[in-house]
């Protein structure tokens, strides 16, 4: 895959107009700085103390917040803990040391970590809210964890081994607590969950030990896959389409950004034409100058750069770019 820019370098934009986050993780991400670099140091300084910063650990800090009835919550605390990890904040910054043993406190006896969620009785629940777990929660909040440097707790290793024991021949299922009883999402029990393989492999990707093993691997496959049969495979309702194709940040859901962020961090997946199709979709999304504008919005969102479609998001352009870094790899 040529992955060579017809545009212009869109760098020194996100250095001068982006937020202290774009400038901290384009100095880390895109120009391979140190963190012991004065220009870093002095961004992550910025970032930290930042007004939206402080709103979202603030919001994280009353982990495990109001009970989630949908995995597509883009306000829910769920998706603050991994917008934090994905910036760079860490064990020692301002909240997140509560923040941390908030989450670590409710782990399951399988291994997973808990969130309080309320399942309907449509779907085989009670329809009430209750400490639980599902794998479309829990990877998240231990890819979080992850990301604050706990992977050498034991409660993190066990919560990692058992995301990894969960895989199938055919990546991994809709699975959930078994104090859950029949609970199962809208699809055949033998299909795979492409919601699931993304926000567990997003969490495996940073486990060394398991980044490339048949359960990743599986899972990978299982994502280009449903690319490749997008036109005939809708496995639990999961579809490959206009929605899709559109570039939306934070990465909440089941999109292309979404997808390509998570499989391009797996060195083997990198060498697939598959996920270089996905990257080139979004590649020639670009504008004149290699930004790139959102084409949805999440409506929590809409205070920030990310939350419009008028024009150019230094956030959204900056995780572009970490993709087609990787991919350049």
């Amino acid at each position: 895959m040529d992955t060579r820019e017809r545009t212009a370098d869109p760098i020194p934009w996100l250095l001068e107009a982006g937020q202290p986050w774009v400038r901290y993780r384009t100095l880390l991400d895109l120009l391979d700085r140190a963190e012991d670099d004065p220009e870093v140091m002095a961004a992550r300084a910025d970032m930290i103390g930042h007004p939206q910063i402080s709103q979202v650990v603030g919001e994280a800090l009353t982990w495990p917040g109001y009970p989630l009835t949908r995995h597509n919550d883009a306000k829910h605390p769920l998706h603050k803990l991994a917008l934090l990890a994905d910036w760079g904040l860490r064990a020692g910054d301002p909240g997140l040391d509560q923040i941390i043993t908030a989450v670590m406190a409710h782990q399951s006896p399988e291994g997973a970590f808990e969130s309080v969620t309320i399942v309907a009785k449509a779907f085989g629940g009670t329809g009430e809210a209750a400490w639980t777990w599902m794998l479309c929660d829990a990877p998240t909040v231990l890819y979080a964890l992850l990301k604050w440097g706990q992977g050498d707790q034991p409660a993190v290793r066990r919560a990692v081994e058992h995301l990894a024991a969960l895989v199938r021949d055919n990546g991994w299922p809709c699975a959930s607590s078994p104090a859950l009883g029949k609970f199962k999402g809208p699809g055949r029990k033998a299909d795979p969950c492409p919601y699931a393989n993304l926000v567990a492999l997003q969490a495996l990707a940073l486990v060394l030990q398991v980044q490339d093993t048949p359960a990743t691997r599986a899972g990978v496959e299982m994502l280009l896959g449903h690319w490749e049969r997008q036109t005939e495979s809708r496995p639990y309702l999961f579809g490959i389409g206009s929605d899709f194709r559109k570039l939306k940040y934070p990465c909440v859901w089941y999109d292309i950004l979404h997808v390509t962020d998570v499989l391009s961090r797996f060195p083997f997946a990198r060498r697939d034409l598959r996920l270089q199709e996905m990257v080139k979709v979004i590649q020639d999304k670009a504008d004149s100058q290699g930004r790139f504008t959102p084409e949805s919005a999440w409506q929590a969102w809409k205070d920030w750069d990310f939350g419009q479609k008028r024009g150019p998001s230094p956030t959204l352009t900056l995780a572009v770019r970490r993709v087609i870094k990787r991919m350049e790899t």
